[in-house]
C-alpha cells in the first residue's frame, strides 16, 4: 500500500500556523510516502513567503512535489513574472512539477496557472496545449502496472462556472484516453471527491487563514490493489 497527503493552498504570508503544525505533526508520525502541494505555496510569491515555505516542506523530510499556482507568481515584479515565474522557489524549484513513481503509482504535473491570459481573472486556470502534451508524454512513460495520478492547481471541471478552466475539458478527455485514474488539484480552498466526464477529479481544503466554509484540511490517499481511497482530513 502506498499513502500520499495531498495538501494545498498554504499561502505562507496569510498561512495557519495552528494549522501546519498539526500537518507536520500528522506528516512526521505517520511518514507517508510523499506529500502533494497543488499550488498557492504563498500569498503574494514575496521572497520572504517563500523562504517560510522552503524551511517548513523541507522540514517535513519526506517526498515533496510542489505544483505552481495562481498566487506563486510575481504579482508586483511582471518582468520576473513573464520571463522565470518559478525563480523565487529557490532551493523548492527542484521540487517545482516533479514526477513521482512510487510503489503501484505514479504522479505527473499539469501546470494550470499561467503569467497572463485574454480574460479579466488571471487567477483562474488554463490547459494550454503544450502543456497538456508534456502531461501526456510523461503519462506514457510511466509504467503501465501502477496507477496514473494527474496533479494541478485548478479543478478541469465539474465546480460551476466560478472555478472554470479554460480548456479543463478538453484535458480531461485527453486524460480519460489514457486511462488516468485522478487528478488532484486545488484553488477552491474546499475539499471535493467527484467524477466528471469519466475521470474522478479530488481537491483539497487549505491550510491557511483563508478559509470558505470548511475548517482546514488535507487529503490522506491510499493506493492499494488498484484502487484510490480518500480520505479527507479536517483539524478540529
Amino acid at each position: 500500500m502506498t499513502r500520499l497527503f495531498h495538501v494545498s493552498d498554504l499561502h505562507f504570508g496569510t498561512e495557519d500556523r495552528d494549522a501546519l503544525a498539526w500537518f507536520a505533526a500528522a506528516v512526521a508520525a505517520e511518514q507517508p510516502d510523499a506529500v502533494i502541494m497543488t499550488g498557492d505555496l504563498t500569498a503574494a510569491a514575496r521572497r520572504r513567503e517563500f523562504t517560510a515555505a522552503c524551511e517548513w516542506l523541507v522540514a517535513l523530510n519526506v517526498p515533496v512535489t510542489v505544483e505552481l499556482g495562481n498566487h506563486d507568481m510575481p504579482l508586483f515584479n511582471l518582468w520576473e513574472r513573464f520571463t522565470d515565474p518559478t525563480k523565487r522557489f529557490d532551493r523548492l524549484e527542484r521540487t517545482v512539477e516533479r514526477p513521482l513513481v512510487l510503489p503501484g503509482v505514479s504522479i505527473v504535473p499539469l501546470r494550470t496557472a499561467t503569467r497572463a491570459q485574454l480574460r479579466r481573472n488571471w487567477a483562474e486556470g488554463i490547459v494550454r496545449p503544450h502543456r497538456l502534451a508534456e502531461t501526456l508524454a510523461l503519462l506514457a512513460k510511466a509504467p503501465p502496472e501502477n496507477m496514473k495520478i494527474v496533479a494541478g492547481h485548478h479543478p478541469l471541471g465539474g465546480l460551476g462556472s466560478r472555478h472554470r478552466t479554460r480548456g479543463g475539458r478538453r484535458a480531461l478527455a485527453a486524460l480519460a484516453a489514457t486511462g488516468v485514474d485522478a487528478v488532484l488539484s486545488g484553488h477552491t480552498h474546499e475539499p471535493f471527491d467527484i467524477v466528471v466526464d469519466g475521470v474522478r477529479l479530488i481537491g483539497a481544503g487549505t491550510l491557511s487563514e483563508r478559509i470558505r466554509v470548511s475548517p482546514p484540511s488535507f487529503n490522506e490517499l491510499t493506493i492499494d490493489a488498484g484502487s484510490i481511497g480518500v480520505v479527507a482530513r479536517v483539524m478540529e
